[in-house]
């Protein structure tokens, strides 16, 4: 009998406003503004940014890395459609596992480089290349170039052919 009672008096709380249009209707009016207090009556809705799609089978060559400018080396990227990662660091050819993540992320696996020998300039650049593509985990196109970032540093990266 009590919980019929409760349950009717529930009822009756949430009939209150029915029974009353025009209050209830001048109450929603005053806790939600107007178009007009909103902006004219267009307001745009932010769309949610649409993911990105990694480009698979494309050639790259890095043009900068950490914001300068490579002019005078020569590192090359392709990730594959089966994410084999494989290029030109300067001096000696890779290989690695290459894996575009949601989000815009990115992994590479631990990589397999050949053992040429090449001065001493050369294999610097080659080191700090492969160490900041190693260290990526972004990835994103500006203006149609590849940018990685990672901890070890960023790279950007040309279309190639």
């Amino acid at each position: 009998m009590i919980r019929r009672l409760g349950l009717a008096a529930v009822l009756a709380t949430l009939a209150v406003p029915m029974l009353m249009p025009g209050e209830a209707m001048a109450q929603r009016r005053q806790q939600m503004p107007s178009r007009e207090e909103l902006g004219g009556g267009t307001t745009a809705i932010p769309l949610p940014q649409q993911e990105k799609t990694f480009p698979l089978g494309a050639s790259w060559s890095v043009v900068a890395m950490n914001g300068k400018p490579v002019q005078d080396r020569r590192a090359t990227l392709i990730v594959d459609q089966n994410l084999r990662g494989t290029g030109f660091g300067g001096c000696n050819t890779f290989s690695a596992s290459a894996y575009p993540l949601r989000q815009q992320g990115f992994a590479v696996g631990p990589i397999a480089i050949t053992k040429r020998s090449c001065d001493k300039g050369t294999l610097d650049f080659e080191k700090a290349f492969l160490t900041a593509l190693r260290a990526t985990n972004k990835w994103d196109l500006v203006n149609g170039r590849l940018v990685l970032k990672g901890g070890a540093g960023e790279l950007t990266l040309s279309r190639s052919l």
